[in-house]
């Protein structure tokens, strides 16, 4: 009886230990009415061609800094689909909203077409209860080149993964609005 009671205390114990549930993230669509930017001219179509983000933040995990030099990648709170995927997608319906004379695709046009390629070299939470949402991109028009940063940071409202991807979210809806009112100026 008594070689038993030590097998029997790791199943209780085993059956008590809790394990963490895995959660998915998928960034939501936050494109409102009357986001629109003004544009005088005639828009070509936009392909975004690429979104690129560095490793970092390109596996599963949700990227959380817990110091101004260390990062944690979250091996529970996970992206649904690739965030570089998450990113492109978004970008196309946040462009579509805010430039609404214009085609905004991710498959190259056949007619004449600018063309938009952003790397984001921050999207994350931060230690100090904000988000990052950082990069760069560039717009070919008409065989020039024009490049841009963008840097945003915002308070993140409430605790937990669920807020910090929807301030995330906010943050990518910034940039994009930026980038919108950026091309539609295009000379």
């Amino acid at each position: 009886m008594m070689k038993w009671m030590p097998v029997a205390l790791a199943l209780v114990l085993t059956a008590c230990s809790s394990t963490s549930e895995t959660r998915y993230y998928q960034l939501p669509n936050l494109t409102a009415a009357g986001t629109a930017v003004s544009s005088q001219a005639q828009m070509r179509p936009l392909w975004v061609e690429h979104v690129a983000v560095p490793d970092s933040l390109a596996g599963n995990g949700v990227v959380y800094q817990t110091s101004d030099v260390q990062y944690v990648i979250a091996s529970s709170n996970l992206w649904a689909s690739p965030l570089d995927q998450q990113l492109q997608q978004t970008l196309v319906s946040n462009l579509s909203a805010a430039l609404p004379g214009a085609l905004v695709t991710t498959t190259q046009p056949a007619a004449d077409h600018d063309t938009l390629n952003v790397t984001v070299t921050g999207f994350q939470g931060r230690y100090d209860g904000h988000v990052v949402v950082s990069g760069a991109w560039v717009l070919e028009h008409d065989g020039q080149l024009r490049r841009q940063s963008f840097a945003i940071t915002l308070p993140q409202p409430e605790d937990g993964y669920d807020a910090m991807v929807r301030t995330l979210a906010q943050g990518w809806l910034q940039a994009s609005r930026q980038m919108a009112n950026a091309i539609a100026a295009k000379p």
